[in-house]
């Protein structure tokens, strides 16, 4: 297996740039996510890896070596596509063997069976060998895809949002089966989607990536406890994190024209000390919202309910306060009801602050 190193790569279409001197190392082993949303540069970062596009700028290398002059073929790189890349009327093992059966490789009729069998056993595809992929369901389909790439045992994995075309519940199947199959094979992985479940259940590492730029890189618990701008906080979470646009006044934020103050944690004010600015954005997650039906604390906001969504094993409250909305996660048995004035109570040590014009953390 080998480490991935990107170094000031470069590419643009036109006017627009795809990927913006963009510096990343890939450990050996590692299974590493680039998070993003719809046009941040994914899929191009993906394929001047691969040597499908070439690049403006920068270096690829992998295992140490520079690969900007090798073809695809030569660079020892599997990529799983978004959309299926099956032969229709070949069957499950014609498919296998197809990347085996490639002049490079120069592989013999006996050994080519023996790997074919063994990425089957991996996948758990044993029973579809010999029925014709145009008759497989969707996760089937993208099991022989992901099996194409094993069969080769490839230096790198390179997933452009696989899972992207399934349903729900498959998703979360495979997500599971991916992080197996991740450690089972001891490959480096490196995979790239906009969703940041996936990302945050599956990535030893994230890189979060905005208009052809990282904005943050590290574990899917830094990424989520400590975002280094509003952007990586908001696009990281489900519910996504409440933003409001507050003042500092003494030891205290105040949001809107008072309906909502809350003192600021002991190790906050410590750090805003040096910080002159009186506009800051206060940013809190749902989860960190306790719901009480009294008040407790001088963080306790007298609020109604302003509308109710039940996941099952919680509801996501959407609170209401003069004019200002936000949520809060409470458990089913607080039996939370529509225009039920309540008291949400806000945990200020777990609150993010933000620069209210860069946007960036600053606690």
């Amino acid at each position: 297996m080998a480490e991935v190193k990107l170094n000031s790569l470069t590419k643009t279409f036109g006017d627009v740039t795809a990927v913006d001197n963009m510096n990343l190392e890939i450990k050996d082993k590692e299974f590493f996510i680039l998070l993003g949303p719809t046009g941040a540069g994914k899929t191009t970062t993906l394929r001047l890896i691969a040597g499908l596009e070439k690049a403006d700028k920068g270096e690829v290398y992998i295992d140490n070596i520079c690969v900007n002059g090798l073809s695809p073929a030569l660079r020892d790189v599997a990529f799983v596509f978004q959309y299926y890349t099956l032969y229709p009327n070949y069957t499950v093992k014609q498919n296998l063997e197809f990347p085996l059966r490639s002049n490079l490789r120069k592989l013999s009729t006996p050994e080519i069976n023996k790997k074919v069998a063994e990425v089957a056993e991996v996948l758990h595809i044993e029973h579809l060998m010999s029925r014709e992929t145009v008759n497989l369901s969707g996760g089937e389909m993208q099991r022989v895809a992901i099996g194409r790439a094993i069969v080769r045992t490839p230096k790198v994995f390179l997933m452009d949002e696989p899972l992207s075309n399934l349903d729900a519940k498959l998703r979360e199947e495979m997500r599971a089966e991916l992080a197996r199959l991740h450690l089972d094979l001891g490959s480096t992985f490196f995979y790239v989607t906009h969703d940041q479940i996936e990302a945050m259940t599956m990535g030893d590492r994230i890189a979060v990536l905005n208009e052809g730029k990282i904005l943050q890189i590290g574990t899917p618990d830094e990424i989520y406890n400590s975002p280094k701008d509003v952007f990586v906080a908001k696009f990281v979470g489900s519910p996504a994190i409440n933003l409001f646009d507050a003042a500092t006044e003494g030891n205290k934020l105040v949001v809107g024209k008072g309906a909502m103050i809350c003192n600021i944690a002991e190790k906050q004010s410590s750090l805003l000390k040096g910080y002159n600015k009186k506009n800051i954005i206060l940013g809190i997650r749902p989860e960190d919202i306790e719901m009480l039906r009294e008040k407790k604390g001088a963080n306790s906001i007298k609020c109604s309910v302003y509308f109710k969504q039940s996941m099952g094993v919680e509801d996501i409250l959407n609170l209401k306060i003069d004019n200002i909305f936000f949520k809060a996660v409470a458990p089913v048995k607080f039996m939370a009801k529509v225009g039920e004035v309540v008291y949400a109570n806000i945990n200020m040590d777990r609150a993010h602050l933000f620069d209210a014009e860069t946007e960036t953390c600053i606690v």
